[in-house]
């Protein structure tokens, strides 16, 4: 169907029927007008007219909402649970696949890592009785748990936003059975 190229009208026979200009006469080729043209031939833009060419980043794609999944899964881990659970609710995310197996994965590696610790605290406390060797056995201990967990944590983080997956034995598992429900 060829359309006016004065208003963007469409015609259907010699004359458009909006403003009465010739099909012929006018220049353009017949090509629809682009979204937005108003029958007057400016652009509509907030209930205003605006004549001549359209108005800056008129007809840009916006960009595109949200995270990446790599972003996703490795922020699942930024905060632990709190981040997991975040993602495990939060609409685009909660039905994707690999965001939940991370967020799962997230949710169980803290709280082992908090058992962990409450382990650590009762052992310490056992250890205290020993003058100086168990302070220094319940200090290495405590350092241990606390770099092992932080290069986890990070690693879990990397890998995830490089698109990798590391599935931590226990745990990774049931995430993975927990992210496929």
């Amino acid at each position: 169907m060829p359309y006016c190229a004065n208003c963007g009208s469409p015609v259907e026979g010699a004359f458009c029927p909006n403003c009465g200009q010739p099909v012929g006469q006018a220049s353009g080729g017949g090509y629809p007008p682009p979204a937005g043209a108003s029958p007057q031939g400016g652009y509509q833009q907030g209930g205003h007219q605006q004549g001549g060419y359209p108005p800056p980043g008129y007809g840009a794609q916006p960009a595109q909402a949200g995270l990446s999944e790599n972003a996703a899964g490795a922020l699942c881990y930024l905060a632990g649970l709190i981040t997991g659970i975040i993602f495990l609710v939060v609409a685009p995310y909660s039905t994707n696949r690999n965001v939940r197996f991370h967020a799962f994965q997230s949710i169980f590696f803290n709280i082992a890592w908090i058992a962990l610790w409450i382990v650590e605290m009762i052992v310490s406390a056992v250890l205290a009785a020993i003058p100086v060797l168990g302070w220094i056995v319940s200090l290495l201990l405590t350092m241990a748990i606390a770099l092992g967990g932080l290069v986890l944590w990070l690693l879990l983080m990397w890998k995830a936003y490089n698109g990798d997956r590391l599935v931590l034995p226990v745990i990774g598992p049931m995430a993975e059975k927990q992210a496929q429900s």
